[in-house]
């Protein structure tokens, strides 16, 4: 009688690398959740924003061609967008206290994917945003900001969102890998996001705004994310144009996650 030998199942590519990710993903929510603190003081600006800001220039969409019900209306979207991009320029920071323990180096030596690496925090990242958005448009219909697009455009909303922050977590990723000083991260990061903030419509309506401002603000991805979610919570979004906008913030989170990739083997290569 013989007996049949079973050869161990091999795992495809494909399964490792989502269980490589699916570590990560992890060890970076345990880290997240240990330091929750961290995530409700990022809520405190929004609800300054909005609570604060909101009354304080409530006369401001009183004024004509303003295209809106109440400024707080307004002012909701431009305020989920700046609280995703906020929290995503500080993502790379976790990779530098990595560097400076030498926990980096003990994972250089695993026999993990990089872009796996890079994918497990960024989807811990997007996660953190995404619930971070979810409670700023609760924070905003609180005060008084109306949804008209209903679940539709919540759910359009949130997308944006999503995109935006991925663009911004994996560029934050990609700068501290390259900087690899949290010094040099926070400065660059507020170059970066300070002009990006003022230079969008995330306050202002682009026909108030100078001519030159209104003509930056269109290329200015943050706009593109605004747009998206101010006309789909109003009801008003146009396909094509939010198509465009999807696309464009698409392909802008495609680049910055193969830049971190990239970051990530070019910093191998250096130690």
């Amino acid at each position: 009688m013989t007996t049949l030998a079973h050869a161990p199942r091999r795992e495809t590519p494909t399964a490792g690398w989502l269980v490589a990710a699916g570590q990560i993903f992890r060890r970076w929510m345990v880290n997240t959740l240990r330091e929750s603190w961290g995530v409700f003081a990022a809520l405190l600006q929004p609800i300054v924003w909005i609570l604060l800001f909101g009354q304080v220039f409530e006369s401001v969409g009183d004024i004509p061609g303003f295209g809106a019900a109440n400024y707080i209306t307004f002012l909701a979207p431009g305020v989920l967008m700046m609280t995703v991009l906020y929290s995503g320029v500080w993502a790379g920071t976790g990779y530098i206290e990595d560097i400076d323990n030498g926990v980096m180096n003990q994972l250089l030596t695993a026999p993990i994917s990089r872009s796996a690496v890079v994918a497990g925090q960024l989807a811990v990242q997007l996660t953190v945003g995404l619930v971070q958005s979810a409670l700023v448009l609760v924070i905003g219909f609180a005060g008084g900001a109306r949804y008209p697009g209903g679940v539709a455009g919540i759910v359009l909303a949130l997308a944006a969102a999503t995109l935006l922050a991925a663009v911004f977590c994996a560029g934050s990723v990609a700068l501290a890998l390259v900087t690899r000083s949290q010094i040099a991260l926070i400065g660059m990061s507020q170059l970066i996001i300070l002009p990006l903030t003022f230079l969008s419509s995330g306050m202002m309506a682009p026909a108030l705004m100078p001519g030159w401002v209104r003509s930056l603000s269109r290329f200015n991805p943050v706009t593109w994310a605004v747009d998206i979610g101010r006309t789909g919570l109003a009801g008003t979004a146009d396909a094509a144009t939010v198509a465009a906008h999807l696309g464009y913030l698409t392909a802008l989170a495609a680049l910055a996650f193969g830049w971190a990739v990239s970051a990530f083997r070019t910093y191998q290569r250096t130690q």
